[in-house]
């Protein structure tokens, strides 16, 4: 018996040493996976192992998992990754970076509220860490951001994605947009093997052209000695197009690096990729070209020791003697996290995607903008361009603000796609109708137009006295309507600070020359000459006529109804027609301009064609003296006596200060 148990006790000592040997190795050889960047296969391997681990084993249990987290969110598996580190975080984890990477990828999956929560746990020990403070701060800027999308249109690029398959990095060959070279692992070998680093099979290049029907036709491998067993992407063309330069990440004896290659086409064939040399030492990885468009400047990425962490951004100009010594961007542009995809624009404007800048979580876009000092002004491109996804890889069409670029948002397992964007264009247009002061058409109306943009317009009116002009963005505009036997009238229209297209009606009605006219909606208080406060926009509106008219004077005349003595209205109407010169006096129209004159009762109104139409009781000619009034119902009285009541003015003179 007693040896029974003893063999059980020896057999399962043995057991235990077998595993923990074999948890080992497995950790051993995902640890050489790790290290060279075989994020795929090390987290299969961790994976593997972590299961093996006693949890009584709790340090070593936090830290596999924290490596596994690792390897997850490496390769955008944020579900897992957060898994992994929720695990190591139970297990007391004595890596603080566990905090900032779970905040990392919950930040990825749009988890705001428990990002900041992790982020501000790994800031109390690391309040210098400026990848946690961007985070933080990302995590609160967000969702004012989600209320204030840009106006570019994004759409599903169909034309270059496939079902079952990650394509992304677009690029345009040259300038003229009739080419497009992308990156894909669409392979159509079956035996193609899957990479370590990623779990997918290798990237190659593919080309799609535009036919006679400006269509783009399918995409086909790109001709030349580009597409090998190893990972080929991320190409930068010339302006020209003559010019491409590509990415390559060979496999070789366990070690992975990324290097730049470059071909000419001569005689309408690539020449065989020359490998560009950039730093001294050759085993520093290199990729994510992006060629200025002069084709002296190349952009491009590593994760060389020398940077801010990550990967970083670093540019190259090209001599007689080869390419420069690299130059990092500096820490504007880079941050602890990775910044990757370079693409430069005609105007030197420099496009990346980075996941250390402030942003929505993931990969998001950022535009910056040179100055002349040699630093650069960067912003986020904001949705619907950037989401919580990854979002990276941005080409444009030329001097157009249209072209494509990579994420994958929406996509179940993850697959990058195309997506083409495009700003519309802001239209400005004013249209409008001229007509005399009842509504009646003036078909010869002149408008005249003057603009900061440089546009100087004079057209005529329509025959129903209409027009229409378009005018630009960012511009201020004053027009002048006019039309012989009336007087002017101006307005201003300005397009600055508009984010949306707009069409503005502006009409205008011009007062007659040649006949008094009322000013509408001058009030006085009941049996007084003082001006009410709802009279203010009717004689704003007559301070600004007389301004667009400057060399007109002008009558002021006040009238009352029947009711009251003759001379009692005669007194009233005259205080009143005072009262308004009085206004315009203190509102710098000269007084010599001016005269005022009370009619009280005396000038009756005689119906026209509009008091007809809006009053049936009235026809065309009726003078509204004290015996019409006496003729009419009661309840009809108070309206004549209301028409009656009114403020005029007349021309008197159209030469003031003309000679």
């Amino acid at each position: 018996m007693k040896k029974t148990v003893l063999h059980i006790i020896i057999l399962l000592s043995i057991s235990i040493l077998m595993i923990s040997c074999g948890v080992s190795a497995q950790l051993k050889k995902a640890d050489k996976r790790y290290d060279i960047g075989e994020y795929y296969s090390a987290a299969d391997l961790y994976r593997k192992a972590q299961s093996g681990i006693s949890s009584k084993e709790r340090a070593k249990k936090a830290a596999v998992n924290l490596r596994l987290g690792d390897c997850y969110r490496t390769i955008n598996n944020h579900k897992k990754a957060i898994r992994a580190y929720k695990t190591a975080i139970q297990y007391k984890c004595k890596d603080s970076t566990v905090y900032l990477h779970n905040a990392l990828s919950l930040q990825a999956l749009g988890n705001y509220t428990e990002a900041r929560k992790n982020f501000t746990i790994y800031l109390e020990g690391h309040p210098e860490s400026e990848i946690a403070q961007k985070g933080l701060l990302a995590t609160m800027e967000v969702s004012v951001w989600a209320k204030q999308p840009t106006r570019y249109v994004v759409r599903t690029a169909q034309n270059f994605n496939s079902r079952r398959n990650s394509d992304f990095s677009p690029n345009f060959m040259g300038t003229d947009g009739q080419s497009i070279v992308i990156t894909s692992n669409r392979g159509t070998s079956a035996k193609r093997k899957n990479s370590a680093i990623t779990g997918v099979p290798n990237n190659d290049l593919y080309v799609a052209r535009k036919n006679a029907m400006d269509k783009w036709e399918e995409l086909e491998p790109l001709e030349g000695e580009f597409n090998t067993d190893d990972d080929e992407g991320t190409a930068s063309f010339t302006a020209d197009g003559k010019t491409v330069y590509f990415t390559r990440c060979r496999s070789t004896a366990g070690a992975i690096g990324a290097e730049i290659y470059s071909s000419m086409r001569s005689g309408g064939q690539w020449t065989t990729p020359k490998n560009i040399r950039l730093f001294q030492d050759s085993t520093i990885s290199v990729a994510h070209p992006a060629i200025s468009p002069d084709g002296n400047t190349l952009y491009f990425v590593s994760d060389h020791a020398n940077g801010f962490g990550g990967k970083d951004i670093w540019k190259s100009e090209q001599t007689d003697k080869g390419w420069s010594i690299p130059e990092n961007l500096g820490k504007q542009i880079n941050t602890e996290g990775n910044e990757m995809f370079p693409f430069v624009r005609y105007d030197g404007t420099l496009y990346f995607s980075s996941d250390g800048q402030v942003g929505f979580g993931g990969l998001d876009i950022y535009k910056a903008i040179p100055d002349s000092l040699g630093s650069w002004k960067v912003s986020n491109m904001l949705a619907p361009i950037n989401t919580l996804y990854d979002d990276f890889g941005i080409t444009f069409e030329g001097e157009s603000e249209r072209g494509f670029f990579s994420s994958n948002r929406n996509q179940s397992r993850g697959y990058d796609r195309i997506w083409s964007f495009e700003l519309p264009q802001l239209l400005y247009a004013i249209e409008g109708k001229v007509t005399d002061e009842k509504g009646d058409i003036l078909s010869d109306a002149t408008i005249k137009m003057v603009g900061t943009d440089g546009q100087n317009v004079k057209m005529k009116t329509k025959k129903d006295g209409t027009f229409r002009i378009k005018i630009s963005p960012n511009a201020e505009y004053i027009m002048l309507a006019s039309n012989r036997g009336y007087l002017n009238q101006t307005n201003k229209i300005t397009t600055q600070k508009l984010t949306q297209s707009k069409l503005f009606h502006v009409d205008f009605k011009l007062p007659s020359i040649n006949k008094p006219i009322e000013i509408d909606n001058i009030f006085y208080e009941f049996g007084k000459w003082a001006l009410t406060l709802d009279s203010e926009k009717a004689l704003k509106g007559l301070v600004k006529m007389l301004k667009d008219n400057p060399n007109i004077t002008i009558e002021i005349a006040a009238h009352t109804d029947v009711q009251g003595t003759d001379q009692y209205n005669m007194d009233l109407s005259e205080k009143r027609a005072k009262s308004v010169v009085d206004y315009l006096i203190q509102e710098g129209i000269d007084a010599d301009r001016l005269t005022s004159k009370g009619y009280g009762e005396s000038s009756p109104v005689e119906v026209d064609k509009t008091l007809a139409d809006k009053y049936k009781f009235l026809k065309v000619g009726d003078i509204l003296d004290e015996a019409f009034l006496l003729k009419l119902p009661e309840n009809q009285r108070e309206t004549v006596n209301q028409i009656n009541r009114r403020t005029q003015f007349r021309v008197t003179k159209t030469t003031y200060k003309l000679y």
